[in-house]
């Protein structure tokens, strides 16, 4: 996040926290949307936030939302859609793309969504979890980069990271990152919609861990879609769900 105070109105989460609560992929959700009317003052905010994604609520009975990165708007996002069910407590989340459904279970909160919604991306497989944890930096290339790697096959943990790389400075959307890397975001801590990739690829139920510790759970179903869940935290804001 860059040097910027949050203006009030605007609730700080983090999502896809870890079993201790540590850790999770910071996000900034408006809960007015019409406090930020149009396109330019939308992007110049989620551009001063410095979040990966910042999500305006233009609707919060319908659960209408835009998602931003700092460099456009997103068809569709894992964690800022796992973080707005769970502030605004809803069961469905309307966006042009089609509805997310979501629901609440103990401590995580789940979307279920379709693997075409999703910018592309290169998952790419490691020999093992150690070789990911070594990465000292991007590797190299162009594109939205998800390395991955078995901690234990059977039991479906898997060690991942995620690298935005995007392809130029205004962050094509087919890149499926949006130009992060070129506001200084070089890594994503946890990135839903690629765990709801691999899942859909694998073909099978997975306990992720991303990042420096974050967790993210999926879960296929037989008609396609994926089910995507995680715990969420409040950061900052103003503290109480609806």
């Amino acid at each position: 996040m860059n040097d910027f105070d949050v203006p009030d109105g605007i609730d700080v989460l983090r999502v896809f926290c870890g079993p201790d609560g540590r850790h999770g992929n910071p996000l900034g959700v408006v809960r007015d949307g019409r406090r930020y009317p149009g396109n330019d003052a939308r992007q110049t905010l989620a551009r001063e936030l410095g979040f990966s994604e910042t999500v305006f609520v233009d609707d919060p009975e319908r659960g209408t939302v835009d998602i931003r990165t700092p460099g456009l708007r997103l068809p569709f996002a894992g964690h800022p859609l796992v973080g707005a069910a769970w502030l605004l407590d809803l069961e469905v989340l309307e966006l042009p793309i089609g509805d997310v459904f979501a629901r609440q279970d103990g401590e995580f909160t789940w979307i279920t969504a379709r693997p075409e919604w999703v910018t592309p991306r290169t998952l790419e497989q490691y020999a093992s979890a150690a070789e990911i944890e070594a990465l000292a930096e991007p590797p190299k290339g162009e594109g939205w980069l998800y390395v991955w790697a078995w901690e234990d096959e059977a039991a479906g943990r898997v060690r991942a990271r995620a690298f935005p790389r995007s392809t130029d400075e205004r962050g094509d959307a087919r890149s499926g990152g949006a130009g992060a890397s070129a506001v200084g975001i070089e890594e994503d801590e946890a990135t839903g919609a690629a765990a709801l990739l691999l899942c859909a690829q694998l073909g099978r139920a997975l306990n992720i861990t991303q990042g420096r510790g974050s967790q993210i759970l999926t879960a296929p179903a037989p008609d396609g879609t994926v089910e995507v869940g995680g715990r969420v935290l409040l950061a900052s804001g103003a503290g109480l769900r609806r």
